[in-house]
């Protein structure tokens, strides 16, 4: 072959194969990777969430697809306008309904012992979950659903069961997903640890004139290539930092300006949520002095956030700190226009949050995020995110914040 058409040939090749400016072919899976959740737990979460309806005086409880759908029996599934849900009794084996047709590929995700019942297309899937409750007793007591249940399924519910009470679920639910388990914090961990490698990865290499879509871009990629799965890659250049949800207006990286980056990844169903505010060039000095501020309030959180205070405590003495400074007062800008903090764990928000006025006291395996963020409208804003999980010993991080603007990861 003539050597000039096999030299194109062989460019051509490279080009068709060349990898995405995203892509991180260096980087691998994090080793160290914990377990996923296994049976034995799936199932000491259904004996937990039995007593508790037991104690709230419930006879059953109907969950639909989702965070919790997944938490009690392993069934990853879209809700869709057919129901497939799972009842879980007061006592004995749960059920889990699904149309005919779905049938196999809900059974591919069960993890615990379970009753299948199916419907047809013609068949109403609520009139098949009254009829299992009437023959196990349990319509004569008050039926829980879980707080996202949808309102077509409730009413379906009440209509096939009028002397029954269907009531909220959402403290055995609560209850049950609020602690979580030595195993899960490790998966949460491993998250977190995804996350902070992307950031590493990522932030040397933000250049004059990307984009949020070139940065974003770069650090899903890079949790892709890390072993997790991106969730959000929020990013919030100059200006537009100074809303805690961005802007729709154009924007690029510019010198001296802030570069405000909110992502996070799943792992195993477990998510992280870390946030850094770093300055592409050199900060000036009022950049400097609000990251140190809002990184001190950080701080004022996480020492607040011990065991057996109330949630809301903690929001309460970050606020009276940034009064001190003159911001607000409450949740006036230039200042924090939001929580404190709030849940996480299969979800990334998650029951309870650090806000004024939430009375659940802080217990071992409680998960939040702490990111009390100084925003100044017009000009820039600071965003420090770290995730905490509550230990009888006190809080502990997740991912430990940064020190200096000047080392942001």
């Amino acid at each position: 072959m003539d050597r000039r058409r096999l030299l194109a040939l062989t460019a051509g090749s490279l080009a068709a194969t060349a990898l995405p400016a995203w892509a991180a072919p260096e980087l691998s899976p994090l080793p160290g990777a914990p377990p996923p959740i296994g049976e034995a737990e799936r199932r000491a979460r259904l004996a937990k969430a039995q007593r508790l309806m037991r104690e709230q005086g419930l006879s059953a409880l109907l969950v639909e697809p989702g965070a919790s759908l997944v938490y009690f029996t392993g069934v990853r599934w879209g809700r869709s306008e057919r129901l497939t849900a799972a009842v879980i009794p007061v006592e004995g084996d749960i059920l889990v309904v699904t149309p005919f047709f779905e049938e196999p590929s809900v059974r591919e995700t069960l993890a615990v012992p379970a009753e299948l019942r199916t419907w047809e297309e013609h068949e109403d899937p609520l009139a098949l979950v009254a009829g299992w409750l009437r023959e196990r007793k349990l319509d004569a007591g008050a039926i829980g659903v879980e707080e996202t249940v949808r309102f077509f399924a409730i009413d379906g519910l009440r209509a096939h069961l009028p002397g029954a009470t269907v009531r909220s679920g959402a403290g055995v639910v609560r209850g049950c997903r609020m602690i979580k388990s030595p195993a899960e914090i490790a998966l949460m961990q491993h998250a977190a640890n995804i996350t902070v490698a992307a950031y590493r990865h990522t932030v040397p290499r933000i250049e004059r004139g990307m984009t949020p879509g070139d940065i974003g871009a770069i650090m899903n990629g890079a949790t892709r290539a890390l072993g997790g799965s991106p969730e959000f890659a929020l990013i919030l250049l100059g200006e537009a930092s100074a809303y805690p949800h961005g802007s729709g207006k154009p924007q690029a990286v510019r010198d001296g300006e802030v570069v405000l980056m909110d992502c996070g990844c799943t792992y195993q169903g477990y998510q992280s949520d870390i946030s850094r505010t770093l300055v592409f060039g050199d900060p000036t000095k009022r950049q400097r002095t609000v990251w140190d501020q809002m990184r001190k309030g950080q701080q004022i959180a996480f020492e607040a956030a011990q065991l057996g205070v109330e949630a809301g405590k903690v929001d309460d003495a970050v606020r009276a700190y940034y009064a001190s400074l003159g911001y607000g007062p409450d949740y006036r800008l230039p200042g924090t226009s939001h929580r404190t903090g709030h849940g996480i764990g299969m979800d990334g928000h998650e029951p309870i949050n650090f806000v004024r006025g939430e009375r659940t006291r802080l217990a071992p395996g409680m998960c939040l995020s702490n990111e009390p963020g100084i925003y100044i409208p017009g000009e820039f804003g600071i965003r420090l995110e770290d995730c905490l999980y509550i230990t009888e010993q006190g809080p502990r991080w997740f991912s430990q914040p940064p020190d200096s603007i000047d080392r942001p990861v």
